[in-house]
C-alpha cells in the first residue's frame, strides 16, 4: 500500500473508530485531543461546520502530533487549502462536485469523498480516489449496502459515517471492505461542552473493547 493515506489505514488497524467532532471553542481542542488518545483512538475528524474548525485542527495536532486529524465537511477549494494549512492529515467530503474535484489539485489522494451508490463509487475510483466513505451510511443502506458493494467492487475500501451508533459500529467493522467507521457518539456536543474528558476517554475505550 503506497498511496498517501497509507498511514491513516495503518492507524485504523489499531483503532478503527473515528469520532466525528463538531467543536465550537478553540480552548477545548487540546484537552479533547488528549482525551481521545487516552481512550486509545488514533484518528479523529473535525468538521468545518463551525468558525473554529480550522483552529481546532491546528490545536489538536499541536497537542497530540501522533493523532491523525482530518478535516470534514470539505466543500470548496478554499476549504482544501485552509485545512491543509492548519495541519489536517486527510480530507473528508460528503460527496464530490466538479468544482471541488478541480480544486483538490495535487491533493486529490488525501481526500475521502462520500458516495451513496455503486455508480458514484465507480466514478470516484476512476477519479483516482483510493478510499471512500458511504454517506450518510444509515440512509444509504448501511451494512447491507456495503456487503452488496463488496462483491462487484472488492477493490474499494470504505469509512462509512452518518447515523452509525455504538450499537451497530461492530457490524460495519466486521466487513472486509470497511477499514474504519465514523460516529459522533464518543464525543458529542454535550460531552465537549461539559468538558467531560474522562467520560470521552471511557467511551472510546469501551467502543474499542467491544470490537
Amino acid at each position: 500500500m503506497t498511496f498517501p493515506l497509507r498511514s491513516l489505514v495503518e492507524a485504523a488497524t489499531k483503532a478503527p473508530i473515528v469520532p466525528v467532532l463538531v467543536v465550537d471553542r478553540i480552548e477545548v481542542a487540546a484537552p479533547l485531543a488528549r482525551a481521545l488518545v487516552d481512550g486509545g483512538l488514533t484518528i479523529a475528524e473535525v468538521t468545518l461546520r463551525t468558525p473554529s474548525g480550522l483552529a481546532v485542527i491546528e490545536e489538536m495536532k499541536s497537542a497530540e502530533p501522533g493523532l491523525k486529524v482530518g478535516a470534514g465537511t470539505v466543500l470548496t477549494e478554499s476549504d482544501v487549502e485552509n485545512a491543509l494549512a492548519a495541519g489536517a492529515d486527510f480530507l473528508v467530503a460528503p460527496g464530490m462536485s466538479p468544482k471541488l474535484l478541480a480544486g483538490l489539485g495535487g491533493h486529490r489522494r488525501l481526500m475521502i469523498p462520500g458516495v451513496a451508490t455503486a455508480s458514484e463509487a465507480m466514478a470516484r475510483h476512476e477519479d483516482g480516489f483510493d478510499l471512500l466513505k458511504l454517506f450518510p451510511a444509515s440512509i444509504a443502506g448501511g451494512v447491507s449496502a456495503l456487503k452488496a458493494l463488496g462483491a462487484p467492487l472488492p477493490h474499494l475500501r470504505f469509512m462509512p459515517t452518518g447515523g452509525i451508533t455504538e450499537a451497530d459500529v461492530g457490524k460495519y467493522l466486521a466487513l472486509p471492505n470497511v477499514f474504519a467507521a465514523g460516529g459522533s457518539w464518543i464525543a458529542t456536543g454535550a460531552d465537549i461542552a461539559a468538558e467531560d474528558w474522562k467520560g470521552i476517554s471511557a467511551k472510546a475505550r469501551k467502543a474499542l473493547a467491544a470490537i
